[in-house]
């Protein structure tokens, strides 16, 4: 005999429903539709594209993809625009670097730092990133209608400044 799901009181209903909770939906439905297409580019290095295929490459990798330069950064300075510590922004460089996306080398400006890259590989990973953000973009758009989305982008990145 199945158990039946308990029922939320109404006054309990905001907990499902507040703009905190619908914007991680939102956001976690979009990294995952842009994972999808990443997949699916057949530029994409054929090993890269099952990793995404098969969920390997998560949210935190794309910490990666959206904050490391192209110039390259030390880990510090990539974690703190990911707003990672350093020892698991550490963790994902060393996973990133085994799947070829990344490298360290060096850092010019300090012989006793690194800095780490991507690597062509990487780069090529970062154009199917960008291509595939604008077909969920364009996707977001269909579903909600322009000026929706206009006003949710406009909304978003008011909120988010200075953040």
């Amino acid at each position: 005999m199945s158990e039946i799901a308990p029922v939320t009181p109404a006054e309990d209903a905001w907990r499902q429903t507040h703009l905190g909770r619908l914007l991680g939906h939102a956001m976690r439905r979009f990294d995952a539709r842009v994972l999808q297409l990443m997949a699916r580019d057949v530029e994409v290095p054929l090993a890269l594209s099952n990793l995404a295929a098969r969920d390997k490459v998560g949210a935190a990798h794309i910490h990666i993809t959206r904050h490391l330069s192209l110039a390259g950064d030390r880990l510090t300075d990539l974690a703190d625009k990911a707003g990672m510590s350093k020892q698991a922004m550490a963790d994902l460089v060393t996973q990133c670097e085994a799947w070829g996306l990344v490298t360290r080398a060096i850092d010019p400006h300090d012989a006793r730092a690194k800095r780490v890259r991507f690597t062509d590989a990487g780069l090529v990973w970062l154009r199917a990133f960008h291509d595939a953000v604008r077909q969920a973009e364009a996707e977001f758009r269909d579903a909600v209608g322009e000026d929706v989305a206009t006003v949710v982008a406009l909304g978003l990145e008011a909120y988010a400044e200075g953040y």
